[in-house]
């Protein structure tokens, strides 16, 4: 039994500092992440870009405003 109870605490012990480790660890990426993510959303925004201002893009959406327009009218 105090063999049982020594490995149990034991366990305890470790995984509570692997736990405080991790979470320390995990508080210093938040500006890291945050960076990541806008990053990722300025070049996507970018593509939105050139994808809107193609020619091929361009002349679908006028299509789809012009036929939009003649319905209602």
């Amino acid at each position: 039994m105090r063999i049982q109870r020594f490995i149990k605490q034991s366990l305890r012990w470790v995984g509570d500092r692997w736990r405080g480790l991790l979470e320390a660890r995990a508080a210093g990426m938040v500006s890291a992440e945050y960076a990541v993510g806008i990053l990722a959303a300025v070049a996507f925004a970018l593509l939105l870009l050139s994808v809107m201002r193609s020619d091929a893009v361009r002349g679908a959406l006028t299509d789809i405003v012009s036929r939009a327009l003649s319905v209602s009218a």
